[in-house]
């Protein structure tokens, strides 16, 4: 098998006695051992095999194993969530008096993180802005340990340059860690570039279906120990149901994507130039600014478009209350069409000269586009425009 989608679908662990075409839920804490020694072998790390399902599960694994084919990379982790994947990324490898280097455009959770957890032990940041990679290599410090980067940003679509933060890493020898939520493995490989870790939440277009929750980290082998180390002491750890949900859907990731990339693009292009509209940004408009980046690095525009309305919030609550198709909530990725307002929602902890420095303004709209037919898709977006006037 060369083809890495139908690798994602038959990446699947050893059947059982059963014979069973489909994998089983392995709904267990606990493994049991053929005796004494092999017990103390697996706690000794000598020989592989699952003890615990806060260390391994069946399920798991087969989940991890499927998106290490997929982004190209050795190992992983998962996690109950993306969030938990983000952290164990910084917390097992981040120490105190380090540095880490961030794109400013960041999920609010992840900003939080670094600007309200990490410096209580000590950890620093400094923010750069993913259009100007000009400017990064003057924000790197001598104890810069990590660089973060988020590509596309959530939600400003804003595009980093994977290229130029390989060379970095290369020169300066610090982890590159990257957020490929939004492009998922089919759209974006960041190990290609150099990346030593990738993280996901597989919440969002891996699951693809609203169902579950559940975060990824995967990379090189050496890095991932320690997440690994990390993870089995504290206990983030993808519950086994959740792990089968996602693995499944991992099975239909190639064809959803494909749809969502096309009814978005559609979408977006439909949108450019309404009266309603002050902007309207997709990576794979001609119109955003880092149109050329992105055709560089990724094979589709991806599921998710912004747009700002005129006469900020107030016309923005309008335009969602009059949605009739589209669902209103702070999520993203879904077989529904999704529309979130970001300042009010998923970044309103940001101060507001925060959200400003990246774009997030009170009439910011982001649509996660699903897979619904899209002339109703658009019917409903249009409709809830003119009422908004």
């Amino acid at each position: 098998m060369k083809d890495k989608k139908t690798k994602a679908i038959h990446e699947q662990i050893d059947r059982s006695h059963n014979r069973e075409h489909s994998t089983p839920v392995y709904l267990t804490s606990s493994f049991t051992f053929e005796d004494a020694e092999q017990a103390r072998a697996l706690f000794a790390d000598e020989i592989e095999g699952n003890i615990y399902s806060r260390f391994t599960n069946p399920n798991v694994s087969e989940l991890i194993s499927k998106l290490v084919v997929l982004e190209n990379t050795e190992d992983g982790f998962a996690f109950a969530s993306g969030m938990a994947a983000v952290f164990a990324s910084f917390g097992a490898l981040l120490r105190s008096g380090d540095h880490i280097l961030c794109s400013r455009s960041l999920f609010g959770s992840t900003h939080q993180i670094l600007t309200k957890i990490l410096p209580n032990w000590n950890i620093s940041h400094s923010f750069v802005d993913p259009e100007r990679p000009d400017k990064w290599e003057e924000a790197i410090r001598e104890n810069t340990k990590m660089f973060f980067i988020e590509t596309p940003s959530n939600p400003g679509l804003d595009i980093a340059d994977l290229e130029m933060a390989g060379k970095l890493k290369q020169k300066y020898k610090f982890i590159l860690n990257v957020d490929n939520t939004f492009c998922t493995p089919l759209l974006q490989n960041p190990a290609d570039y150099g990346a030593d870790l990738i993280t996901h939440s597989a919440t969002k277009f891996l699951d693809g279906q609203g169902r579950v929750m559940g975060g990824l980290v995967v990379g090189k082998k050496e890095t991932i120990a320690e997440i690994r180390f990390f993870a089995r002491q504290t206990g983030p750890s993808l519950s086994p149901f959740n792990a089968w949900v996602l693995s499944k859907s991992m099975e239909t990731l190639s064809v959803r994507m494909e749809c969502h990339c096309k009814n978005a693009h559609i979408l977006a292009k439909s949108l450019e130039g309404h009266p309603a509209l002050e902007s309207v940004r997709y990576p794979f408009l001609s119109s955003h600014p880092q149109y050329k980046l992105a055709k560089k690095q990724m094979k589709q525009g991806g599921g998710i478009i912004t747009f700002i309305i005129k006469d900020g919030y107030e016309r923005a609550a309008k335009f969602m209350n009059y949605l009739q198709l589209a669902s209103l909530t702070a999520n993203l990725g879904d077989t529904r069409t999704i529309v979130t307002h970001p300042a009010s929602t998923t970044h309103s902890k940001l101060t507001e000269k925060e959200r400003n420095r990246v774009g997030i303004f009170p009439g910011l709209l982001r649509i996660s586009v699903g897979l619904e037919d899209i002339d109703d898709i658009k019917t409903d977006v249009l409709q809830a425009l003119g009422k908004s006037a």
